[in-house]
């Protein structure tokens, strides 16, 4: 399968994560313990991808399946990042507003780019480093509402805490999805099987999450495995069902594409999102989203396009003596 069939689809179930979750509420709230959601999401991706590897494994040759310990006890490191991730968001919100907060999070694409440099070793050019910044740029004017008094103050005015948390967030986020590549890429081991480790662990730092949450509350609506499925209708299970495929096809991306794809990917979505909002929802469009979805089209013709067809080459000028040699003789004998 081509990268960017994947990453096209991956842009489209990222920006309906967003609608079906909403679509999930009721009155304004949820009516299921949204901490569930990860979880099984987790198990699902956990039994999608133990399938594919059984089938693979009545292929002959069997696939290659590292199981020494040195590399399987690196693969609960991408949870444990996404753990302290989680926290360090909560921390932010506690200092800036959502906006303050949104803004921010774009970040994460500049800091991918540099830590896809330093520890993968790949090397942009300035265009795609140019390319880059035009998409965090991009994505940045799409969610600013306007300068309008308090709109901006807002912005400016967050404790310096905030600002520090807002940046190591987005700095987790790239050393979380980074290492993950680095991860799939080490070696020649089947995709199903790398899957199914992190995907283990993935379900055992969630469940560990949701046993916290019930010490937290002193139980007082019971453990979590009695009320997993409390208030689930079909729009929660298309929330599973699309956050696991997702994950799936995130790491289809790791493995065979780059961290850099699934950033476009993941920033085209939300584009998309705003676009679907204005039909769904009667959000109402601003200048500012026009302006980042023409910028973010620029950042993607100019990261993914040949650069002969974004930069003119000069004419290559030949020699003179070259073009003596090729005169007509005729010529010459005239002269």
């Amino acid at each position: 399968m081509r990268w960017y069939v994947v990453a096209s689809l991956l842009t489209v179930l990222t920006s309906s994560q967003g609608i079906l979750t909403t679509l999930s509420q009721s009155n304004g709230g949820y009516k299921y313990d949204y901490a569930t959601v990860p979880f099984l999401a987790e198990v699902f991706k956990l039994l999608v991808s133990s399938v594919f590897l059984w089938r693979e494994m009545q292929n002959s040759p069997p696939p290659k399946m590292t199981m020494d310990w040195k590399s399987v006890r690196l693969y609960p490191i991408p949870s444990i990042i996404y753990l302290i991730h989680n926290n360090v968001q909560f921390a932010t919100l506690t200092y800036v507003d959502t906006s303050t907060y949104q803004i921010m999070g774009n970040l994460k694409i500049v800091t991918t780019g540099i830590l896809f440099r330093l520890f993968l070793k790949r090397k942009l050019t300035n265009l795609q480093w140019m390319a880059i910044i035009l998409l965090a740029v991009g994505t940045t004017t799409s969610q600013v509402k306007g300068c309008g008094g308090a709109s901006c103050d807002s912005f400016f005015s967050s404790p310096i805490q905030g600002y520090l948390f807002g940046a190591l967030s987005a700095c987790l986020s790239a050393l979380a999805g980074v290492y993950t590549e680095f991860l799939m890429k080490k070696n020649n081991d089947s995709l199903y099987w790398q899957n199914v480790q992190l995907y283990t662990f993935g379900s055992i730092f969630n469940m560990g999450r949701l046993l916290m949450d019930d010490f937290r509350s002193g139980f007082e609506e019971g453990p979590w495995w009695q009320r997993i499925f409390n208030g689930y209708n079909m729009t929660t299970w298309l929330v599973v069902l699309n956050l696991g495929t997702t994950g799936l096809l995130v790491s289809w991306l790791m493995k065979y594409a780059d961290n850099i794809v699934k950033v476009y990917a993941t920033s085209m979505a939300m584009l998309l999102t705003m676009v679907l909002s204005v039909i769904l929802f009667n959000f109402k469009p601003t200048v500012q989203l026009f302006l980042g979805i023409i910028i973010c089209m620029m950042s993607l013709h100019m990261y993914f396009a040949p650069p002969s067809t974004l930069v003119d080459l000069p004419l290559t000028v030949k020699p003179v003596s070259e073009s003596v040699s090729e005169v007509p003789a005729e010529r010459k004998t005239d002269s």
